[in-house]
C-alpha cells in the first residue's frame, strides 16, 4: 500500500475552545434575556447557541480522537471520529430546526408581549461573539467536514442573531410582534438546508461512497494506459476520511513479470493516481491470467 500525503491546511483545536468558552456566555446571557424579555427568537437564538456547545464540544473531542495513533486493535487509528461528528452535528441542526418550527407557529396563535430593547442589546452581543467564533473557524472549515460541522453551527447563530436584531428594531419602533415568530420560522428554514446538505456529505463518506468528483472509469483508463498492465478491475474507492482517499483493485498484469518488476510498475501506477486523482493509499493484488471476474467493479 503506498503513503503519498497531499500536505494539507493543519486544523487546529484550540479555536474551538475558544469558541466553545464564548458560546457558554453568550448562552447563558440570551436565556436569561429571552426569559425576561417575552422573545421566543431570542430564546431560540440561545437554544440553537447551546446546541452549538454540544456540537463544539462533540467536534472537539472528535478531533483530539481522530489524531490518535493506530493500533494492533485499531489498525485505522480513530480517524473516522470526525465524521461521525459531522453527522450527529448535523442531525441535531435538523432536529433543533423542526423544534423551532413548531414554537413558532405555536406563538402566532398564542402571542406574548415582548421588551425590544433587550432583545436588541443581546442579539448584537450574539452577532459579536458568533461573528470573532466564525472567523476563528473559517480557515479551518475550509479543510475540514468536522470543523465545517461547527462553523455552520456558528454561522447560522450569527445569522440568527441578525435576524433578532432586525425583529428587535421594527418591535420597538412599529411594534410589529409578529416579525418575532417569522425571523424563527426563516432561521429554522435555512437550519433544514444546511443541516441536510452536511448530513447528506458525512453520510456518503461514513457509507465508503465513491467521491463524488471522481469518475472510476477514468482511472481505469489512466491505469490501462501504463505499459504492462492489461486492465485495472475489481476496484473500490473511499475517504477514509478527508485527509486519505483510499483504492484497492485488481490488477491483470499483461505479462508474467517477476516481483521485482511488478514494484516498478506499482509505482508508476502510485504516481498516476496521485497526482491526477489525489489518491494516496494504494493496495494493488497482482494477477496474471487469473480466472476471475474483470469487471470494473465486483460484489464481494
Amino acid at each position: 500500500m503506498s503513503h503519498n500525503h497531499i500536505h494539507k491546511h493543519q486544523v487546529q483545536g484550540k479555536n474551538l475552545l475558544y469558541s466553545i468558552l464564548l458560546n457558554v456566555v453568550i448562552t447563558v446571557a440570551q436565556i436569561v434575556g429571552g426569559i425576561l424579555s417575552g422573545s421566543l427568537a431570542l430564546i431560540s437564538d440561545a437554544l440553537h447557541n447551546f446546541s452549538d456547545v454540544l456540537s463544539l464540544i462533540i467536534s472537539y473531542v472528535a478531533h483530539k480522537l481522530s489524531r490518535r495513533k493506530a493500533s494492533l486493535e485499531q489498525t485505522f487509528g480513530l480517524k473516522r471520529a470526525e465524521l461521525i461528528a459531522a453527522f450527529v452535528n448535523a442531525f441535531s441542526l435538523i432536529i433543533l430546526a423542526f423544534y423551532l418550527i413548531y414554537e413558532a407557529i405555536s406563538r402566532f396563535f398564542h402571542p406574548h408581549d415582548i421588551e425590544p430593547n433587550l432583545v436588541i442589546w443581546l442579539a448584537a452581543l450574539g452577532i459579536a461573539v458568533n461573528g470573532f467564533s466564525v472567523l476563528l473557524l473559517k480557515k479551518d472549515a475550509d479543510h475540514n467536514l468536522n470543523m465545517k460541522s461547527a462553523y455552520l453551527h456558528l454561522l447560522t447563530d450569527m445569522l440568527a442573531s441578525v435576524a433578532v436584531l432586525v425583529g428587535g428594531i421594527l418591535m420597538y419602533y412599529y411594534q410589529i410582534y409578529w416579525i418575532d415568530s417569522v425571523l424563527t420560522l426563516i432561521i429554522a428554514i435555512y437550519l433544514i438546508v444546511v443541516g441536510i446538505d452536511l448530513l447528506l456529505k458525512s453520510t456518503k463518506m461514513l457509507m465508503l461512497f465513491t467521491p463524488e468528483e471522481i469518475n472510476v472509469k477514468d482511472i481505469v483508463r489512466a491505469v490501462n494506459q501504463i505499459k504492462g498492465v492489461k486492465k485495472l478491475h475489481h476496484i473500490h474507492l473511499w475517504h477514509l476520511n478527508e485527509e486519505e482517499l483510499h483504492l484497492e483493485a485488481h490488477l491483470d498484469c499483461s505479462e508474467d513479470i517477476k516481483l521485482s518488476e511488478f514494484n516498478d510498475l506499482l509505482y508508476k501506477i502510485e504516481v498516476v493516481l496521485f497526482k491526477k486523482f489525489h489518491i494516496n493509499h494504494v493496495n494493488i493484488q497482482p494477477e496474471f491470467q487469473k480466472e476471475d471476474p474483470k469487471e470494473i467493479i465486483v460484489q464481494d
